[in-house]
């Protein structure tokens, strides 16, 4: 097991009905905020006119900003900081999922920063100092509401890039499963997507000996899977189900199963680009991404260790008996397993199941490496990239 720092601020306040504590919360850290939301979904159902009466209620002053999209652009981001630096703001209560909640911590990093914001994202600053972030949680899948990570593109490029920092990790999330009964299909199935690929990053490691880890990793993608299933086959108003789902996103991402082990994130840093030029939404990336990764990693790196790795893998998620397989056989039909579970919720699993072409390929493989080879598992270099692409769109 590796040594290890763990550090969480967050409060979770999580249960049917918890979104009308979102004023109380508020006023505890400050009485002058930015209410950021995407305009859509959270206006036509009410959601926001219930956090502003709790805002008001308690004495809360806001300044609403809308219009944040799935891959969140740096634009937004940019119009955020002029709003929270003429108002003197000091909180932003992101009401939305990842793409909201991303975009409300690159304001509160930029808000209090000379020059800018994508300065960190491209990796030429470290942020010093940021406003406070808090959320209410509709859409689980990123995992953003109690993580240090803020993703954003830059649509000049487009280039998309991350920037990690722990004063941008939320002080309070709200999580009311309740708020998410109402997700279309498709963005749910995204979301269990996403959370499934936030564990399995953590989980394909090379440390050996991080016992208590693996078998966090292990139960949660079950929890995923089991819960996932039970809402997309018609249980749309399971409260047990959704709950599942939603805490398995915040578990997913606040580093409590990276303790002790150095994680992957190649696949994630493939699939950045991908959802950057092609504007797809992020956990469908995944979906196209992560079977291909599986693959070229079995492939190429054909050492015991790694293929007791994913048969491991393939026998404790995905059930597979290793009475019907020898080791190399059940790894293969983890990923084969994995895969007809993604297309089971209705997730593309290739660039043609998606409608996308090959015609970027080179760019993205150029994005991806800006800041040389990615990936812990294995290094992945350019050519990698290219391959990984190239099985993707081939599926």
């Amino acid at each position: 097991m590796q040594s290890f720092d763990y550090c969480n601020r967050t409060k979770i306040i999580f249960g049917k009905g918890t979104v009308r504590r979102t004023g109380a919360e508020c006023a505890l850290i400050s009485r002058r905020i930015l209410l950021l939301h995407s305009g859509g979904h959270v206006v036509k159902s009410g959601l926001l006119d219930v956090i502003k009466e709790t805002l008001e209620a308690n004495d809360v002053s806001y300044i609403e900003l809308s219009g944040v999209k799935p891959n969140p652009l740096l634009s937004k981001v940019r119009e955020g900081i002029t709003i929270a630096r003429e108002n003197n703001l000091s909180l932003v209560l992101a009401v939305g999922g990842g793409s909201v909640i991303d975009t409300a911590k690159a304001i509160a990093l930029g808000a209090v920063y000379d020059g800018d914001v994508w300065d960190f994202y491209d990796h030429k600053r470290e942020p010093e100092n940021a406003l406070n972030v808090a959320t209410v949680v509709t859409i689980p899948a990123a995992g953003s509401e109690n993580s240090i990570g803020s993703v954003i593109t830059n649509e000049e490029g487009p280039w998309k890039q991350s920037v990690d920092s722990e004063l941008i990790r939320p002080v309070f999330s709200i999580l009311d499963p309740v708020l998410t009964y109402s997700l279309p299909d498709y963005q749910t199935a995204c979301g269990i997507t996403d959370i499934f690929a936030h564990i399995a990053e953590r989980y394909f490691t090379r440390e050996r000996h991080a016992e208590l880890s693996d078998e966090f990793c292990e139960g949660a993608m079950r929890t995923v899977i089991r819960n996932g299933r039970k809402i997309l086959s018609g249980s749309r108003d399971d409260y047990y189900a959704r709950s599942e789902i939603m805490w398995a996103s915040t578990i997913a991402h606040n580093n409590l199963l990276s303790s002790g082990r150095i994680g992957d994130w190649g696949s994630h840093m493939i699939e950045h680009q991908l959802s950057a030029f092609y504007d797809i939404a992020h956990g469908a990336g995944l979906a196209i991404i992560m079977p291909a990764w599986m693959q070229y990693v079995l492939e190429t790196d054909k050492t015991e260790e790694t293929v007791l790795m994913f048969a491991k893998f393939a026998k404790k998620v995905w059930g597979v008996d290793g009475a019907y397989y020898d080791a190399y056989q059940a790894a293969k039909e983890g990923i084969f397993r994995f895969k007809n579970f993604l297309r089971s919720i209705g997730m593309p699993t290739s660039f043609k199941d998606a409608g996308i072409g090959t015609d970027k390929i080179d760019a993205m493989v150029a994005e991806v490496v800006k800041f040389g080879s990615v990936g812990h598992y294995i290094e992945l270099k350019s050519e990698d990239v290219r391959k990984i692409y190239d099985i993707a769109s081939s599926l």
